[in-house]
């Protein structure tokens, strides 16, 4: 199945979108990657969810991209001996260790490692951001505060420390059995929540052991302080601006957002942007102008994936979602002044044969206006390397490897197919531009590039770019 956009569509699944019938008809619909959130998910129920969406993998014969979001450490405050309680603008209240039910003027807040890491001018975030303390003192088992926004706290409410360097691991023992159990039923990616420090990324990547490949989801502050860090030992990032714009100031999100795009960019790395892009469309069917000129920008950022979450996963109007998502990244690159932009942020090649190669593919597109490029890969890396150059064409991933290809499905630009490995330079090329001509990507008289390295088989071995010619053979034989 050919999508005529570069930008890939990650659709979250959930109670609206739970039948094989939907699933297959959000990825008819344009959906590219499923993403299973175990904070709603129960795991006994994942292997089935992810067999159904092999099935329509079989069925459409296009790889697809299973993303395993983990609900890392969630913060909530106990339960109030009435069910809530109301907070006054300019009252105290107090987060202690008691486990006794809470009142107007102090609640439980289980986890004593917050306890001791706050510190006085710290910020208290409940519900979202809808109520807002400020910590005036702190004492063992306790920190008291001062109401700033106040309002209504019930039972289990969720609680955000934007200046608090949270002393908990990125995974918690129910993220270690999601985990697990999202590696044995074959997930492709791996979302890491709550990450504040490359080592929460190590931790989850140890586990992993090349099984799936980890993102990392940027929605606390202290993250930014060392993102680069987070960045390098990541293989791809989430721009996930529902927490962010809890935890920091909402006008700062846009420029976070952009300063992840671009740094993915330039290490070659897939990046996601997610959070309410069309948010409306849970209850309407068309979205606002102001979400489409949403999705609009992120596309012309470059970004590889827009995310849908609660559109495709509660929302009235899942299928809908997705159709119209696809629709604004197609016009967007269809759009002159789009590969203006992409072409203004273009990357320096680092000095590797992989990134060479890359830079002269890419040349060789614009100079010849050719509209594909066939990359022979083993563990993705070349058609990564392909992608992040941004080329005006598709890249055709041919992979011996089924997970190598599902991978490749959040990549910018990516077409991926699993195939036998090459046996020589002329199979390569051969194949290379049967390939072409089946997927409807060339016609018979089209030149395509062609990339690969050898020996073949070899991951890393990027160093070879060929120009072949489509043939009324290769027509024959696609």
């Amino acid at each position: 199945m050919k999508r005529s956009r570069r930008t890939k569509i990650v659709a979250t699944l959930g109670p609206a979108s739970d039948s094989p019938e939907m699933i297959s008809k959000l990825f008819h619909a344009g959906a590219d990657v499923f993403r299973l959130n175990m904070s709603h998910l129960p795991r006994e129920k994942l292997p089935e969810k992810i067999e159904v969406i092999r099935t329509v993998e079989r069925e459409a014969k296009r790889p697809i991209a299973i993303l395993v979001d983990l609900q890392g450490p969630k913060l909530r405050v106990g339960a109030f001996a009435e069910g809530a309680a109301m907070l006054v603008p300019g009252a105290s209240f107090t987060f202690d260790d008691n486990p006794e039910p809470g009142t107007i003027d102090r609640v439980y807040l289980p986890h004593a490692e917050i306890l001791s890491a706050l510190e006085s001018g710290h910020s208290v975030l409940v519900d979202d951001g809808k109520l807002r303390l400020t910590v005036t003192d702190v004492g063992p088992g306790r920190a008291t505060c001062r109401v700033e926004v106040g309002g209504r706290i019930s039972n289990r409410k969720g609680v955000s420390l934007p200046h608090t360097i949270v002393p908990l691991p990125a995974m918690t023992e129910k993220d270690r059995a999601d985990l697990e159990a999202g590696l044995n039923a074959g997930a492709d990616w791996i979302a890491v929540s709550f990450v504040q420090r490359p080592e929460d990324v190590a931790e989850v990547k140890k586990v992993c052991a090349g099984r799936a490949l980890v993102m990392s989801k940027i929605e606390k502050p202290q993250a930014l302080a060392r993102l680069d860090e987070i960045m390098e030992i990541s293989d791809g990032l989430m721009v996930a601006r529902g927490d962010l714009g809890v935890e920091m100031p909402l006008e700062q999100v846009p420029g976070v957002q952009k300063r992840i795009v671009r740094g993915a960019r330039r290490l070659g790395k897939p990046v996601v942007v997610a959070t309410q892009m069309l948010e409306s469309m849970i209850t309407a069917p068309v979205p606002t102008r102001a979400e489409v000129s949403d999705v609009a920008t992120a596309v012309y950022e470059g970004a590889d994936a827009v995310m849908l979450s609660a559109e495709s996963a509660s929302g009235a109007f899942p299928v809908e979602a997705i159709e119209t998502m696809s629709r604004i990244a197609e016009q967007v690159e269809r759009d002159a002044l789009y590969w203006s932009i992409i072409r203004a942020a273009r990357l320096e090649p680092e000095h590797t044969a992989a990134d060479a190669i890359a830079a002269s593919a890419h040349q060789m597109v614009e100079s010849l206006d050719l509209d594909t490029i066939m990359a022979w890969t083993h563990s993705g890396s070349t058609a990564l390397r392909l992608s992040r150059a941004r080329p005006n064409a598709t890249v055709i991933a041919l992979t011996p490897k089924r997970e190598t290809a599902r991978r490749l499905a959040m990549a910018w630009g990516t077409h991926p197919i699993v195939t036998n490995d090459a046996s020589d330079v002329d199979d390569m090329a051969f194949r290379a531009a049967k390939f072409a001509v089946r997927e409807r990507f060339a016609e018979i008289g089209d030149r395509i590039i062609v990339v690969a390295g050898v020996p073949f088989g070899t991951p890393g071995a990027t160093n070879l770019v060929r120009i072949a010619f489509v043939t009324r053979e290769h027509a024959a034989r696609a």
